[in-house]
């Protein structure tokens, strides 16, 4: 292998906002021609259980787009311990669908528009960081079709999660009856278990204070408000 000290540019004159970088160029070999190096620590190796996490395919299928190679090998050390090597092919329908959506993306940049809200949880934080106080002007969107619709399709989808968690909550409850003080219960396609965590020690912070009612005084701790949104 070897390191590419360089921007990588997409060819195709139409794509020159496509760029890449390789962590290292695979020499000599016929099937593989791109090295990913990745770590991940305890917490983040819960994201490689069932292979290569989504965001690292579309990193490396991005890779293979730009730089035209067939394949790439994502080698993780997870722990600190475990090396982990996966094999990611060239598939010209992601490349094309990628392509698509970095297109579109582009655009927003070009135009300095600012993309539309897309359920992830990156949208909700750059939402937060952009608009974190309200003003206290009312709105009205009651002839706006598109918001009015989905206002309306949020309340119906609050009540179906509503009705869901209710549901899950009677089935857990008929299960952990059954169960008793039994640990661990087995079916034909999974298993429950209902188990004691370990005792802890906290703070009992309200006793704290009322005890010595100074210390709130010498350590304040601001805890800055944030907007609930609410629907009614």
């Amino acid at each position: 292998v070897r390191r590419i000290n360089a921007v990588l540019q997409h060819p195709d004159p139409e794509l020159p906002w496509m760029l890449a970088n390789i962590d290292r160029e695979v020499i000599g070999a016929d099937d593989v021609q791109i090295l990913e190096c990745k770590t991940a620590g305890i917490n983040g190796a819960r994201l490689w259980k069932e292979g290569v996490p989504e965001y690292v395919q579309l990193q490396v299928m991005h890779q293979l787009a730009v730089t035209g190679k067939q394949a790439a090998d994502v080698a993780v050390l997870l722990g600190g311990q475990t090396l982990e090597i996966h094999r990611i092919e060239r598939d010209e329908q992601m490349i094309a669908r990628l392509v698509e959506l970095e297109r579109q993306f582009w655009h927003y940049v070009e135009t300095d528009t600012p993309p539309p809200a897309d359920g992830t949880a990156s949208a909700e934080s750059a939402l937060r960081s952009l608009y974190p106080e309200d003003n206290g002007q009312v709105v009205d969107f009651s002839q706006h079709a598109g918001l009015s619709a989905a206002y309306i399709e949020l309340k119906a989808v609050r009540q179906s999660i509503a009705d869901k968690e209710k549901r899950e909550a009677e089935l857990k409850q008929m299960l952990q009856q059954a169960m008793g003080d039994a640990s661990r219960a087995e079916f034909t396609s999974g298993y429950v278990s209902w188990r004691k965590a370990k005792d802890s020690i906290g703070l009992d912070v309200a006793q704290l204070l009322q005890d010595k009612p100074y210390l709130q005084a010498k350590y304040p701790l601001l805890k800055p408000g944030a907007r609930r949104f609410l629907v009614g």
